[in-house]
């Protein structure tokens, strides 16, 4: 098979191109098999609904997006979905295929409503001719600009040039216009004595637009550029602009890649920037910014109340209300005929340069002095400049656990206000992404195996760079008829904290057959509940661990740590590898499959956040480490062992799935040419022996953590109906690893970056304890579901029966013993597996007992409780337990995994 790079496959661009206009997704090219019929019982009675977080939301962002699996089989790719809330009122929705089952039949479906109906507490879904919005979305794609109404506000797009959005009107009057993206760059931190930094504008320059949906509910435009001073253009960036019927909200998700010299570009800040008519008079010009919960901070820029003279009362309730004045002319005349002698505070800042601390701030206008307005914990990110007569409301997601943050209104007192959401604080320190060591001697590979030694840090020189790291941040923009209520900024603060969303109930998401082995959660026993207890308090553990320990941060928040400090009661947050956890042993898949057996919203909230993480900052996005991922370290890039095992798209299919999210499908297709990192860097490059030249057609790539990356990412490509090359590597590195012999069992093959396929070579056996910890579990579940591929089969099989057997029995069947192997408890699934798939008791048995002796895990007695320690023996009050994220990560998927195979056979 010749090479065909995905990346420049037409057809496959082409197709998805044409299906992003008309909302739907582009059909794949199945494999043979019967059709699926026409929908039945699957939808007969319909898919109940619900909001995560529960209730009726007070207020959405904009729309909300979500998807939906479907059993194989069962619903036809043509099949038209309609929506209505349990009371039976029909509600505008749009429907486009996210992944097909190989006979063609739908398995994820997304669905998008807008604002045109209230939110109702639930909602079926049905087959059906879906309603109509009573305003439908509308694009107008043209050749200078895209324009976009949602019927309630239009939005005009430049295809080039510095301007992001160029106005956003509701109505006949421009709310807000000059949209653009602005970073400011040093040539050194500062912060040291004596230092001169230097320092440069820029601003994000437009180089590309592409309408990726158009309506009737919701429209997608997404925007590429970089960043640009002089004849200088770095920090390449993508911003979606999401749209949806009736709404007056834009949806915004930015996402920027790191390019620089860590040694000399140092971002000051970076954020988006608006311009802001300002029409009203000055006292009726209102700012507000949403505090901790419900609070408001409710300031105009000239202040009419608590003046030495009375306006009247009227007056003074309606400027705190941010309704109109009465006119001037029925005031008090001791404060009418002397308001030019009120200070117009037109400037003000909200920053928040901590997880604990914000400040408000304001002054009359540039030039003159600062004064304090108030200061709290944690803000809710949401900023409002306008009056009566219309105004702007802007909104940082994770506000708080992104810090350093800020927002800025500046010259409110003029005719225009400025608008900053800055994702980086320039009132912060620079960003500063330089390496955290000199090295300490360790030039060559002797002398860095000794460093993996003592502070399990693989070190390598030049390796430890953030040159190609990204990261993604959500904003919500509202072009509002007047100022809202205190309330009402209450309920948009809410809506940006924690975006409202609609989810199926574990129950559907189980039957559809989805993800492999899994099992809603069941206490039907006295054991099986004992088991479920343990998942929840490892879940309620590390998760509360995060806010005890602060891990939060522009580059941090979302990831955990790898391992604890007993001796100092902390986190080893500053020891090798033994730091940030960066995916390591799969804590991805471990809080995305707690999510999918408990319908939880903080377990969804807490994947959500490390999957925007680790999907961007522990991974490359550019340069020549491209699509790999660094393994765990102190800083999230440090490390010099950069594998496909990190950046897999095993990590990101839940959220893809479960929520369409557009950024997550981009990082996923990514991937599917990460086999040719394998040309540019030697994984095995410290400890190999002689010479090395990489071929295309016989690179040493592994079974298991290599390919199971490499796999999943062709998979997920496959499903979604992209490029084909991608399910011929699939289905060739299946036909291939099966057909050597010892299978698995053999580790490695040389690999033919061609068409995938491996062909063996020594020695016959080489297996290692990672293997299969990395997705490879998961993967081989789902193949042999979705293929019945015989040979594959037997070759997993083989590996799942083998790993924790006798020597004796390895021997027998592969020629030699596997040895001292480590994860004992882990792989207690894949025996579980294979006895589940061979209806062998024995091994069902067999798989409880490994469970149970907790090898390199927690052991049936392990003490699952957690101690209070404070000070002075700690800085803060913390809780600590005897668990690492490896054990607790590999606990988690194994009793999942085998209560969905063998929990009929779990001992009392």
């Amino acid at each position: 098979m010749a090479m065909i790079s995905r990346r420049n496959l037409i057809l496959g661009a082409a197709a998805v191109g044409a299906a992003a206009h008309t909302g739907h997704g582009a059909a794949p090219a199945h494999a043979a098999g019967p059709r699926p019929a026409a929908a039945s019982g699957v939808l007969a009675d319909g898919v109940p609904l619900g909001w995560l977080e529960g209730g009726t939301p007070r207020r959405l962002a904009a729309g909300s997006t979500w998807g939906v699996p479907w059993p194989k089989g069962t619903v036809p790719e043509e099949q038209a979905f309609a929506l209505r809330t349990a009371a039976g009122q029909q509600v505008p929705v749009q429907t486009w295929a996210t992944a097909y089952w190989p006979d063609g039949s739908l398995k994820w479906t997304a669905h998008a409503i807008g604002e045109d109906v209230p939110p109702a507490e639930e909602y079926v879904l049905t087959g059906g001719t879906p309603a109509g919005p009573a305003t439908a979305v509308t694009v107008e794609d043209g050749r200078n600009e895209v324009e976009v109404s949602t019927g309630v506000i239009r939005c005009v797009i430049p295809r080039k040039g510095d301007q992001l959005v160029r106005a956003l009107v509701r109505g006949d009057r421009e709310i807000a216009r000059n949209g653009r993206l602005v970073c400011l760059r040093q040539d050194e931190p500062g912060g040291d004595e004596g230092g001169t930094a230097k320092a440069e504008k820029f601003t994000g320059r437009t180089e590309k637009v592409t309408v990726e949906q158009s309506g009737p509910v919701r429209a997608v435009v997404r925007v590429d550029g970089g960043h640009r001073h002089g004849n200088r253009t770095w920090l390449p960036f993508t911003v979606r602009l999401y749209f949806y019927a009736g709404s007056d909200g834009v949806r915004a998700v930015h996402s920027f890649a790191y390019d620089g010299d860590e040694k000399e570009d140092f971002v000051r800040g970076l954020g988006i920037r608006f311009d802001v008519p300002m029409r009203d008079e000055p006292h009726d010009r209102h700012v507000r910014f949403a505090g901790p919960g419900d609070g408001v901070l409710s300031e105009a820029v000239r202040g009419v109340t608590g003046l030495r003279r009375d306006p009247g009362a009227e007056v003074r309730r309606a400027q705190v209300a941010g309704r109109a004045t009465p006119p001037v002319s029925t005031w008090d005349t001791r404060v009418a005929s002397r308001l030019h002698l009120v200070p117009a505070f037109g400037d003000y800042s909200l920053r928040q340069l901590s997880a604990d601390g914000f400040q408000v701030r304001k002054r009359t206008k540039a030039g003159h002095g600062w004064i304090p307005v108030d200061a709290g914990g944690r803000a809710g990110g949401l900023g409002y400049v306008g009056g009566p007569g219309g105004g702007f409301a802007f909104g940082l997601r994770h506000f708080w656990q992104l810090h350093p943050t800020q927002l800025d209104v500046r010259g409110a007192a003029g005719e225009t206000a400025e608008v900053t959401v800055w994702l980086w604080s320039p009132d912060a320190e620079p960003m500063d992404l330089r390496f955290y060591h000199d090295g300490l001697g360790q030039d060559t590979y002797p002398e860095q195996l000794e460093g993996l030694e003592i502070t399990y840090e693989d070190y390598e020189p030049g390796f430890g760079t953030p040159y190609g790291i990204a990261r993604t941040t959500e904003l919500v923009f509202w072009a509002l008829a007047s100022t809202p209520p205190a309330e009402r900024i209450a309920e948009l603060a809410d809506a940006v904290r924690t975006p409202p969303l609609v989810v199926a109930p574990p129950a559907h998401l189980h039957a559809a057959g989805v993800f492999g082995d899994w099992s809603p959660v069941d206490r039907s026993t006295p054991a099986r509940a004992r088991i479920e207890d343990r998942l929840d308090l490892l879940f309620a553990h590390h998760s509360a661990q995060v806010e005890q320990r602060s891990w939060y941060g522009f580059w941090d928040y979302g990831d955990i740590m790898h391992s604890y400090d007993p001796d100092r009661h902390v986190w080893r947050y500053d020891v090798g590898g033994y730091a940030w956890d960066n995916s390591e042993l799969s804590t991805d898949l471990w809080l995305w499959y707690h999510y999918l057996r408990t319908g939880r919203a903080e377990a969804f909230r807490f994947a959500e956040a490390m999957t925007r993480h680790t999907g961007e900052v522990d991974v490359y996005h550019l340069g020549k480490w491209r699509d790999l991922g660094t393994r765990h370290g102190v800083q999230h890039w440090a490390d010099s062992a950069k594998q496909a095992r990190i950046s897999n798209a095993g990590y990101r299919r839940f959220l893809y799935f479960l929520t369409a999210d557009e950024r997550v499908g981009d990082l996923m297709r990514d991937l599917v040419d990460a086999d040719r990192t394998f040309l540019a860097l030697d994984p095995v490059r410290k400890i190999r022996t002689g010479p090395y030249e990489p071929d295309p057609h016989a690179l040493g790539v592994s079974t298991g953590t290599d390919w199971s990356g490499l796999a999943l990412a062709w998979l997920t490509e496959w499903e979604r109906g992209g490029d084909p090359v991608a399910r011929e590597k699939l289905l060739n590195g299946m036909r291939s690893i099966a057909a050597m012999p010892n299978g698995f069992a053999r580790g490695s093959g040389l690999y033919d970056l061609d068409d995938g396929t491996f062909t063996p070579t020594e020695p016959a056996v080489g297996v290692g304890s990672l293997g299969a910890v990395f997705g490879l579990v998961e993967l081989c579940s789902e193949l042999i579901s979705l293929t019945g591929d015989e040979a594959f089969t037997g070759a997993w099989l083989q590996y799942c029966r083998l790993y924790n057997g006798t020597a004796a029995e390895q021997q027998a069947e592969t020629g030699q013993s596997w040895g001292s192997l480590n994860l004992r408890q882990a792989h207690s699934r894949l025996t579980a597996y294979a006895a589940a798939k061979l209806g062998d008791t024995r091994l069902a048995q067999r798989a409880w007992a490994e469970f149970d002796t907790g090898h390199a895990g927690y052991p049936k007695g392990h003490d699952f409780g957690s101690r209070r320690v404070e000070g002075p023996k700690v800085l803060k009050p913390v809780d600590e337990a005897d668990f690492s994220t490896n054990a607790s990560a590999q606990y988690a998927l194994a009793a999942i995994q085998c209560l969905a195979l063998v929990g009929d056979r779990l001992p009392a």
